[in-house]
Parts: C-alpha cells; structure tokens; sequence
C-alpha cells in the first residue's frame, strides 16, 4: 500500500529539504510538495524530473483557505485515502513587505501581527482541518507542525520579537489542542510541534550571525535530525513540543 508524505512550505529552506530527504525514504512512496506558487520553484521542477511520479508539487496558500481545500481534494484524488506524514513547515519572521520581528513595544503594527499570525499559527491548524480525513486509517501516521523555542512561553526570558514568538506560541496551543482532538478521530497518527535549532535559511539568516558554527544547522541536516526525531516519536509523545535532538521544550 503506498505511503505518502506532504510537505508543506515545501519550495525553499527546510520544507524543501523535507522534500529531498523524504523522496530517498524506502518507506515512503510518493511525496506532496505543496506551496504558493510551485510551477515557479526550479529546485521542485529538478526533483521532479528525478523522481518522476514519485513527486507532486500542488498550489496551497495558507493565507487561502480555498487553496488548503483544493489541495486536499487533489491529493485524495491522486495519491488516495491515506496520509502518513503531514509537515507543515512554512514560517513568517520577516519579508519584504515591512514585516520585522519587534525590538520594543513601540513596533508593535497590527497589520504586520495579522501577517505572522496567519502564517504561522492559523495556516497550520487549517490544513489540519481540510488533510484530517486522509489521517483516519489504521497505519501509523504523523503530524509534524515546525516551531520555533521563542514560541515558549516558559522559555522566554529575553522578550522582544512579539508577534512571532505570539504566532509561534499560538501555533503550540493549535498542535497540542489538535492532538488531544486526534486521539479520538485518528488514534494512530502522533501531532508534536518540532524546534529545528537554527538553520541557515533565508528565514534565520539575518540573525543568526552571533549563533555558534556547531549550533548553525543546513538545511538537509535539519530535515533528517527532526525525520529522525519523528520516527522515534512514541504515541505517549502526541502533543509535545520537542527539539531538533528530542529534548522536550515547555511550552
């Protein structure tokens, strides 16, 4: 029976890495790349041409809600009923449009705490609403939703960068919440939120200069610490939030 992955945020950084990693799997069949606008992604049009069938890129915005729903569709239609790796792993700290992470109070801006909000905490819980159906089999299945340390609210002890340790924060209580909802409509998949540790992405890269080389993961390394991470996860573990070396965060 064919087992499938999806990624989400799939076109660039770790969800791309995903990608990579997840096609040379002998335990998986095909992979779901799935992201705003991947007819325009060369590393996905590369993969594909190496992997053939083994690969579907799909359009899903998560800011778009009819997108998620399609998606959905197009998969079920394609690859069947079951699902068995879900990563969600598109995030938003900063882009071109004035979104920043706050150094004080004062840069506090509603429209830019909507954008973050809606990137990392909504999008996730609404392609769990939409992908859910393909989860309710009886094989083992995983939810992975990418965190972030900051999104912890009993790790913070040096403030500042407010909406997207807030979104990051709202995003664990989704997955936890999720988890809890999983147990009883699909009891064999395992919902955890996944600290990547800092990954040299064009996400971090602005502020990573003062991490230390050895704590400064690529991008396919950390795709296979939290792989690894996932495949030890136990069903006792659905609903924790874990590092990239299975340290259990607090939330």
């Amino acid at each position: 029976m064919s087992r499938v992955a999806l990624v989400q945020g799939a076109s660039r950084g770790i969800g791309l890495a995903f990608v990579r990693a997840l096609l040379e799997r002998p335990d998986v069949d095909r992979v779901v790349a799935t992201c705003r606008a991947p007819e325009a992604s060369d590393a996905l049009a590369r993969l594909g041409s190496k992997h053939g069938d083994a690969l579907v890129s799909l359009r899903l915005d998560v800011r778009d809600e009819g997108s998620i729903a399609e998606a959905a569709e197009r998969v079920e239609a394609t690859c069947g009923k079951r699902l068995h790796w879900l990563i969600n792993s598109a995030g938003l700290l900063h882009d071109d449009r004035g979104v920043r992470p706050e150094k004080k109070l004062e840069d506090a801006d509603p429209a830019r705490l909507r954008a973050v909000f809606e990137v990392n905490a909504f999008g996730p819980l609404l392609v769990a609403k939409h992908f859910v159906g393909l989860l309710r089999h009886e094989e083992r299945a995983v939810v992975a939703n990418l965190s972030a340390r900051v999104g912890s609210i009993g790790d913070n002890r040096l403030g500042g960068w407010y909406g997207y340790r807030a979104s990051k924060a709202a995003q664990n209580m989704f997955t936890r919440t999720l988890a809890i909802e999983l147990a009883r409509r699909a009891p064999n998949a395992i919902c955890v939120a996944l600290h990547p540790g800092t990954v040299d992405t064009q996400l971090s890269r602005p502020f990573s200069g003062s991490v230390p080389a050895e704590r400064l993961f690529d991008a396919d390394r950390a795709a296979h610490q939290l792989l690894g991470v996932l495949d030890g996860c136990e069903p006792e573990q659905s609903g924790c939030f874990l590092a990239w070396d299975g340290e259990a965060i607090p939330w």
